[in-house]
């Protein structure tokens, strides 16, 4: 078989994966792994729903479960069934469930699955070969296993909100957004990957028992090094604010108005070929040799001069045409995108299909991101929307579990399958 001749199955076809995730970090990991193509069962309550199903926006109005963008894009290729854990019937059926199945994923607080009869000692009684994934704030061990965490504290007690904001601030800024939980998630399915690869190899499961935190704190490597080895601060007092180098020394290093309303463009010369081809591109050739600007350290001397005359040029022309000119004259420079800028017009995101047109029951058609991982051999892309809340449920206890339409009438009478 040659690379133009691709598998028609995905990379995880095959494995099952029990999703007991809420919110977004755990969900982001399920996400990558349906996305590679394993199936993702997600094992929902309707008395304890993800508050994510209720999340805005709404595209057609506010009509949960089901109806939430912000679902059905964490929780796209996967599937759905209603199940009481904390019934004794729920939890047998769980029990069924997970040893038919490869991986079970949850990033509830560290004693909620142990709480429910579900610790990876019980998983492992019903399935030796399973793969067990907790994702919690602190890990499952340790003094601290029992605090909860979301996104924003988890970065913060790893050390990137200190990391954050502009150096005369008093203040951190803040990211504004989760991020952890994305670096979580897709640390867990890297994690994953492997565990499955070990047991092709053993025949063994095992858990994996991942920190949220951690997984921050890694990120914070090069400002740890930086301060013990030449003691500086990542906010250091006295850097330049906002989108200025502070090393390497680079000016111009900026960015500046364009056309129309809000528009900018980033510039930097990070060398002194770089600084003549800008003057060349910028039909300013005289700035090579003005005593302000022919050198570095003048440069940086003179930085608010130079930018505010740079400004000065850049406003009015279109932006991409600009980037174009200048970066055909091997001058790095790029144009500010808003959303739409970058999902819908770039050129380069569509030249890659980024984005995909999706259809839902109750969302209808609607433009999302695609996957950013190309294979050239094994299609990693299925075409499912998110799940209604228990759409799955004949699938899984009648076709997986061979329970009879009486049995699942029964368990759903007497709240077990709720």
């Amino acid at each position: 078989m040659t690379d133009s001749e691709p598998n028609t199955k995905p990379p995880l076809d095959g494995v099952r994966v029990v999703d007991f995730t809420w919110i977004v970090a755990g969900p982001t990991c399920t996400r990558l792994l349906g996305d590679l193509g394993a199936e993702v069962i997600r094992v929902e309550n309707e008395q304890t729903l993800d508050s994510i199903r209720f999340g805005r926006p709404h595209p057609n109005g506010f009509d949960p479960p089901d109806s939430g963008a912000m679902f059905n894009w964490l929780d796209r290729n996967k599937r759905s069934i209603t199940v009481n854990a904390r019934h004794p019937d729920g939890l047998d059926l769980i029990k069924r469930l997970i040893r038919v199945s490869d991986v079970v994923v949850e990033n509830y607080s560290s004693r909620i699955l142990e709480n429910w009869g579900l610790s990876f000692e019980e998983q492992r009684a019903e399935n030796p070969q399973i793969i067990y994934v907790s994702l919690s704030g602190f890990g499952h061990s340790g003094p601290q296993r029992d605090y909860s965490t979301w996104g924003p504290t988890a970065q913060a007690l790893s050390g990137l909100t200190a990391m954050s904001g502009l150096p005369e601030a008093p203040e951190p800024a803040g990211w504004g957004y989760s991020y952890l939980d994305h670096m979580a998630g897709f640390t867990a399915a890297a994690a994953i990957t492997a565990a499955l690869k070990h047991r092709r190899e053993t025949g063994t499961g095992q858990w994996i028992d991942l920190s949220q935190v951690e997984t921050g704190m890694a990120l914070t490597g090069p400002a740890t090094l930086d301060f013990t080895v030449n003691g500086r601060r990542y906010r250091e007092t006295g850097n330049p604010p906002g989108n200025r180098s502070v090393w390497p020394q680079a000016v111009p290093h900026n960015t500046y108005p364009t056309a129309g309303d809000d528009n900018w463009i980033m510039i930097t010369c990070t060398s002194d070929t770089e600084w003549k081809a800008f003057c060349e591109v910028s039909d300013h050739p005289h700035w090579r040799t003005d005593r302000r600007f022919a050198t570095l350290p003048a440069r940086l001397r003179h930085e608010d001069e130079l930018d505010e005359q740079i400004g000065s040029w850049t406003a009015g022309q279109d932006g991409r045409t600009l980037m174009q000119r200048l970066q055909a004259a091997d001058v790095p420079a790029g144009v500010v995108q808003n959303g739409v800028d970058l999902v819908v017009n770039d050129p380069q995101m569509k030249a890659r299909e980024w984005t995909v047109t999706r259809d839902h029951p109750v969302i209808g058609e609607h433009l999302t991101d695609g996957l950013q991982i190309h294979f050239s051999r094994t299609p990693a892309h299925r075409d499912r929307p998110g799940p209604p809340l228990g759409e799955a449920n004949h699938y899984v206890f009648a076709e997986l579990l061979g329970l009879s339409d009486e049995q699942i009438a029964e368990l759903q009478m007497n709240g077990a399958m709720g």
